[in-house]
């Protein structure tokens, strides 16, 4: 059963016909019958009978409107929960890489949290990319622009990239920490490949991985700026500004666009990202 249904059966009871359910509803008379036919044939009962041009309940229409109330009934109590919190109320799922929940989103979630006490964020973290066009996400921050997907994608800003290594090369040749094949399109590794790196031995995609292995003094690698903490005033390494950018996207489900939780999510992690696109 959907409520959707259930709400066009006490509709149909309420106005006595098919034209007043559907003025009641805002949806096509001809939508409503063809509703009301298939709960009819799914429940293998009839809910109405016409009489004097009018559609009057069976006894099982009867027996299924007294449900329908009860449902109406918590679907006011759940609004009534809304109405207590101030400002909007929600739970948003945001997926991303952990480096980005961790060091670009964690540390102003507890202050939006606490300014919003109506929402809940939910954070998906992996290294792979969350099925978005499944709805398993809500909000999903990307690396790469997607080529295309039923919802709405903006970019969200940029970053810089540095490469770090140690300032005394005269020793042993470091480590070199490069990233998996599939991810040759981005800026960091195409940095990587044009410098012919002897001893690329160390493959991941995960910064913290990349950042402990340079605060060892016997690696190299490229991290985001964001990601860079103390490394670039440490003066045992030598950082060089990549002459091209990090860019981040966001993808946004369509039917979220209006909804006032998510737009105030929305506009938290584009201040997120602002704050580091200006840095």
């Amino acid at each position: 059963m959907n409520w959707d249904d259930l709400r066009i059966i006490a509709a149909v009871r309420d106005e006595g016909t098919y034209a007043g359910a559907s003025a009641r509803l805002r949806i096509d008379e001809t939508t409503v019958g063809r509703r009301l036919a298939r709960i009819q044939r799914d429940l293998g009962v009839p809910l109405f009978e016409a009489v004097d041009g009018l559609r009057r309940p069976t006894r099982h229409c009867e027996a299924v409107l007294e449900h329908v109330g009860a449902m109406a009934a918590h679907a006011a109590a759940i609004d009534r929960i809304k109405e207590s919190q101030p400002g909007p109320v929600g739970r948003l799922r945001i997926a991303s890489t952990n480096a980005i929940a961790e060091e670009l989103l964690a540390p102003h979630a507890s202050d939006f949290l606490r300014d919003h006490p109506g929402l809940t964020l939910q954070f998906l973290t992996a290294s792979g990319n969350v099925k978005f066009s499944r709805w398993q996400a809500d909000l999903a921050i990307r690396l790469r622009k997607p080529e295309k997907g039923d919802f709405t994608i903006s970019k969200l800003g940029e970053v810089r990239l540095y490469f770090l290594e140690p300032a005394d090369r005269s020793g042993i040749e470091p480590v070199a920490c490069v990233y998996p094949d599939e991810l040759d399109a981005i800026p960091e590794q195409q940095f990587l490949r044009s410098k012919r790196l002897k001893n690329a031995r160390c493959i991941t995609d995960n910064v913290r991985i990349i950042r402990t292995m340079i605060q060892s003094h016997l690696a190299v690698g490229v991290l985001p700026e964001y990601s860079c903490g103390l490394l670039l005033a440490d003066r045992s390494l030598r950082a060089t500004l990549l002459p091209r950018r990090r860019d981040f996207w966001l993808l946004v489900q369509n039917h979220l666009k209006r909804d006032p939780a998510a737009r105030l999510t929305i506009e938290w992690v584009r201040q997120c990202f602002r704050d580091i696109s200006q840095g």
